[in-house]
């Protein structure tokens, strides 16, 4: 939430048109090239504090994964913390033993692995992420294997299946994608694939995507580059080149898949009904993508946005409301989510929704709504630039999906050309009344 004086300093008066100096531009200085083998590097000085991050993504997701082995990518990324060749141990143990912050995440589109650790450790986090990349199968036994497979089902269980409103995103994705596309099943994988998993299967995954030139390895921090290059080229330069991993997986989704609302009612162990309204919107950075992205701005970002207001404030019809474009490399989706107040129910919800979305498409956002959202993510872009941790990953993110790790000017650039009218038009396109997905879930027993 952006403060009234802020708004004040950055927005013109009535009164008076306010001269503002232009903002600095938002740049992350870096270099980049790449090894023999493929491997993609980037490297930003950053000598504020004496860290150093290191990030290695591989362009790897769930939607990578072939029917009846899902799961493989989140599972890697428990496999890849249980040892290799040369380090045959639990791989935070030596990290945290040193302070460093140390973790991985996977998601539809990729993997990433990231240390955290003092200046003087550099060698020794580029070593260990070397080690797995390239010696991590001669460490698999069954023995890990086995116990991998059951923390990551017994995962699926903590937070999909016995969490309130765990399992949305299943029956979301399962409505909004068709069987056969990469994102119909979410990221943790099916019970029955996971546990038939087996170890000709794992490595054959391994084998195929964790290779030096389907990843790009960051590092920021206070490190001297000559020998930052020193040190990767020491411990990634003689591992061998893959396939073409790139080339194996892509899918768009057919056109008109969803032409009708798709109505999903669900109960559960839940305190509250919540109602979740879904569309399949336009990929990360293609035209759209930020109008949809400042559209959530206008619709529920502070208790003046339109959702909130009508929904919350004036009806007093909803807990809470939110909207956001949830941006993926095949497909997004645009997804507004409402907590039904007590003596109300979601279907009521849906219909005051569905009022302030025709408004928009009718009448489109005020100038003054969408200078105040580009303010926002103004400063939701330079505050990204706070920690060497976000930078980081900022800079293998943009060379992932655009091939230039400085693309933060231009990613801001889009949110800044941003007009009413685009917006209008974007909402109007992509969150039209009869395609999409509504899902209910409502307390097992009656509403609450």
């Amino acid at each position: 939430m952006i403060s009234p004086l802020l708004l004040s300093l950055l927005l013109p008066t009535r009164a008076e048109e306010r001269v503002l100096p232009a903002p600095p531009p938002v740049a992350i200085p870096f270099e980049k090239y790449q090894l023999d083998n493929g491997l993609t590097v980037i490297l930003s000085e950053d000598h504020s504090v004496p860290f150093v991050q290191v990030n290695l993504w591989y362009r790897v997701g769930s939607k990578d994964e072939v029917d009846g082995r899902t799961g493989f990518a989140h599972l890697f990324e428990h496999l890849m913390f249980q040892g290799s060749q040369h380090m045959d141990d639990d791989y935070f143990v030596p990290l945290q033993r040193i302070g460093a912050q140390v973790n991985g995440t996977t998601n539809l589109d990729r993997t990433n692995y990231f240390e955290g650790v003092p200046s003087d450790q550099l060698p020794l986090a580029l070593w260990l992420e070397s080690d797995r990349m390239g010696f991590l199968l001669p460490a698999l036994t069954q023995e890990k294997l086995d116990n991998q497979k059951e923390v990551v089902r017994n995962e699926r269980r903590q937070r999909y299946e016995n969490t309130p409103y765990g399992e949305v995103w299943v029956w979301l994705y399962e409505n909004l994608y068709p069987p056969d596309h990469p994102y119909h099943v979410p990221t943790i994988g099916r019970h029955e694939d996971i546990e038939a998993a087996t170890m000709e299967d794992v490595s054959a995954f391994f084998r195929t995507w964790y290779v030096p030139e389907n990843a790009s390895l960051s590092i920021v921090g206070d490190f001297e580059p000559d020998t930052a290059r020193l040190l990767v080229q020491r411990y990634f330069g003689d591992l061998p080149r893959g396939g073409s991993p790139q080339a194996i997986r892509q899918h768009a989704l057919p056109e008109g898949w969803l032409s009708t609302e798709k109505v999903v009612e669900k109960t559960d162990d839940v305190p509250h009904s919540k109602v979740w309204l879904a569309w399949p919107t336009p990929p990360l950075f293609q035209p759209g993508d930020a109008e949809l992205d400042v559209l959530s701005t206008v619709l529920t970002d502070g208790k003046e946005s339109r959702l909130y207001r009508v929904l919350v404030h004036e009806k007093q019809i909803a807990k809470d409301v939110s909207a956001f474009q949830a941006s993926g490399a095949l497909q997004s989706a645009y997804v507004i989510q409402a907590t039904a107040a007590e003596g109300h129910d979601t279907t009521e919800l849906v219909t005051a929704i569905d009022q302030v979305l025709a408004e928009l498409r009718t009448s489109g956002p005020t100038a003054e709504e969408i200078e105040v959202a580009k303010v926002g993510w103004r400063v939701d872009f330079f505050s990204g630039l706070q920690t060497i941790a976000r930078k980081a990953d900022l800079l293998n993110s943009y060379d992932t999906w655009t091939g230039d790790p400085g693309y933060i000017g231009q990613d801001l650039q889009r949110y800044l050309d941003v007009t009413p009218q685009k917006v209008q038009q974007a909402a109007v396109r992509w969150l039209p009344a009869d395609q999409r997905v509504v899902l209910h879930v409502r307390p097992e027993g009656g509403a609450r």
